[in-house]
């Protein structure tokens, strides 16, 4: 009889790590042990300062290469005080984990690792499980999942098909998994007129009714009515600033942010020249010069529907009792770099609590989670 893995001790013990992006505090060195004493095959692939894991079971040209991806690094959690337990205790009180990073995404790590070191012993001699864990998903993301896939590539490493385990449900255990993602688009919007008195109007050229207006404009604008697959895109304006605490001077400058989330109907590409020829238009029309940058975070992608997501739904009905809806929903995960990759999906637990004051996790829910890990491990190499 195979000897299980309970997951619950490794979650408490990565919460109890300050990893706050872009820190480690250890945290990779917890995994990297567990996976070691398993018989995996580990490697650091660290860039830029950021601390990367890649770890292999099997053979390096398995005909069948099952990876998981997770991340360590954890927002900060704000006012400590505010929290009813200490957010680096990883306290177990009222059958939860309570800490920052016990729901994004340590529990999850450590539920993927408990079902690849129980299913360790099983693994077909043909096969090879992949573990790449990152500390760079809540910063910027350059040196993180990019840098491992990067790793991979130089040194002949590859995966057939790969899960993520950010949570993707947003009420209940098993209700939802992810097959793709909207992509997002940052942009800063530079609006430079003339400095004048706000008494003679006339000497100036104010920057602001004419930001303003491209604001208004984009704002109304209906991007699209959504797609099979995806929600419709949206903008949402996120800041207006002018720096001018005088109020009898025109300023010179003012400068907006705003974020689209966006489907499959756009790129990255398409939605910059919209949003260069917005801002061309503003500026004929009001003699406001302007600028506009942009940073794209990940472009939309889907990975349709086929024996894979079949697979991991089919593993999530077993151990939780719900068929889950495949979703495009919620924002950017580090899939968006491994979907250039291999097929990706998305798994994980209930996602209420991620990124609040008293982050948590059920720790029945953190077991649940690894019994669907361990399962998907199974049908996948069976």
């Amino acid at each position: 009889m195979e000897k299980e893995c309970d997951p619950v001790d490794l979650a408490v013990a990565l919460v109890r790590c300050a990893s706050v992006t872009p820190r480690d505090a250890g945290a990779l060195a917890l995994v990297e042990e567990r996976l070691r004493a398993a018989g995996f095959e580990c490697h650091r692939a660290d860039r830029g300062g950021i601390g990367n894991l890649f770890a292999r079971l099997g053979p390096r040209d398995a005909a069948r290469r099952l990876g998981f991806n997770g991340h360590t690094d954890v927002v900060p959690p704000g006012n400590a005080a505010a929290w009813r337990f200490d957010p680096f205790a990883g306290q177990l009180a009222e059958g939860r984990l309570w800490g920052r990073g016990a729901c994004d995404m340590k529990s999850g790590v450590a539920a993927f690792v408990a079902a690849a070191v129980e299913f360790a012993p099983h693994c077909p001699a043909d096969g090879a499980v992949i573990v790449t864990v990152t500390g760079d998903e809540e910063g910027d993301g350059i040196d993180g999942t990019a840098a491992i896939l990067d790793w991979m590539a130089a040194q002949g490493e590859r995966m057939d098909h790969c899960l993520v385990g950010e949570p993707t449900c947003p009420q209940a255990m098993g209700e939802m998994v992810k097959i793709g993602r909207r992509g997002s688009l940052n942009a800063r919007i530079l609006a430079e007129g003339v400095q004048g008195h706000s008494a003679y109007p006339h000497r100036a050229v104010n920057p602001l009714p004419a930001l303003v207006g491209l604001l208004d404009r984009l704002a109304r604008h209906e991007l699209d009515a959504g797609t099979a697959r995806f929600d419709p895109s949206t903008l949402a304006l996120t800041t207006i600033d002018t720096g001018n605490a005088a109020t009898n001077v025109i300023p010179a400058r003012a400068e907006a942010g705003l974020n689209i989330r966006f489907n499959d109907c756009h790129t990255g590409a398409s939605l910059t020249r919209w949003l260069q020829d917005e801002a061309a238009r503003a500026e004929a029309e009001t003699g406001v010069r302007f600028s506009v940058s942009v940073k794209v975070s990940g472009e939309a992608f889907v990975t349709e529907p086929g024996w894979f997501t079949d697979l991991v739904a089919g593993a999530v009905e077993a151990e939780c009792g719900v068929r889950p809806v495949l979703s495009t929903s919620g924002g950017t995960s580090d899939a968006r770099f491994i979907r250039a990759h291999c097929p990706v999906v998305e798994f994980g637990l209930v996602g209420q609590s991620m990124h609040q004051v008293d982050e948590h996790a059920e720790i029945g829910h953190i077991r649940q989670l690894k019994a669907v890990y361990l399962r998907v491990l199974r049908d996948y190499f069976a």
